[in-house]
C-alpha cells in the first residue's frame, strides 16, 4: 500500500505526480494517480462534450478519457507529440486525463502550499487546489474530484 504522506521532522509531505498541460505545470497527488499510459484507439462517445476524449479498454477495463485541454478551455495542442494520459480512479470507474507530457515525482511539503493566487486564470482556479510554488514556475495542484464532475451527467444512463 502507498501512501501519499510521510511524516518528516519538518512536517507533512505531500507526493504529486507532475504534467504539462498547455504549457502549465501541474501536480496531481500520488495518491489518485493509478498508471501512466499512451492513449490508444480511443473511441468516441455520441453526445458527449467535448471535454470527454473518448472511451478506451486498458488492459480489461473501460477507462473514459478527459481532454484535459479542453477541460482547461485551453486550444487543442498542435504540436504533433502524441499525449500522455494519467489514470485515476473515482467511486471505482477508472479515468485518463489526457495531458501533453508527464514529469517527474515531487516531493513537496504540505505547509508550501498556498491558495490559489487571485490571478490564477479562472479554468485553472476552478480545477485546483491550490498551488506550490517551485523555482521560477507556478505548479497547480489538480482537484481529480473538480476536474471529474463533468463526468457524471454525461455517462448516466
Amino acid at each position: 500500500m502507498m501512501t501519499s504522506k510521510t511524516d518528516t521532522i519538518e512536517g507533512t509531505v505531500a507526493e504529486y505526480v507532475t504534467a504539462v498541460i498547455g504549457g502549465q505545470l501541474f501536480g496531481l497527488p500520488i495518491s489518485r494517480v493509478q498508471d501512466v499510459f499512451m492513449p490508444e484507439r480511443l473511441t468516441r462517445v455520441p453526445l458527449s462534450s467535448a471535454e470527454i476524449a473518448g472511451v478506451l479498454n486498458l488492459r480489461g477495463r473501460i477507462v473514459t478519457v478527459v481532454d484535459m485541454r479542453a477541460r482547461l478551455g485551453l486550444p487543442k495542442n498542435d504540436d504533433g507529440k502524441p499525449p500522455m494520459a494519467v489514470g485515476v480512479d473515482l467511486r471505482g470507474e477508472s479515468y485518463g486525463l489526457l495531458i501533453d507530457q508527464i514529469g517527474e515525482v515531487l516531493r513537496l511539503p504540505d505547509d508550501s502550499r498556498e491558495e490559489n493566487p487571485v490571478n490564477l486564470d479562472p479554468r485553472m482556479a476552478k480545477l485546483a487546489g491550490g498551488v506550490h510554488r517551485l523555482d521560477g514556475q507556478l505548479m497547480v495542484v489538480l482537484d481529480v474530484d473538480r476536474v471529474l464532475e463533468i463526468v457524471p451527467a454525461l455517462v448516466a444512463a
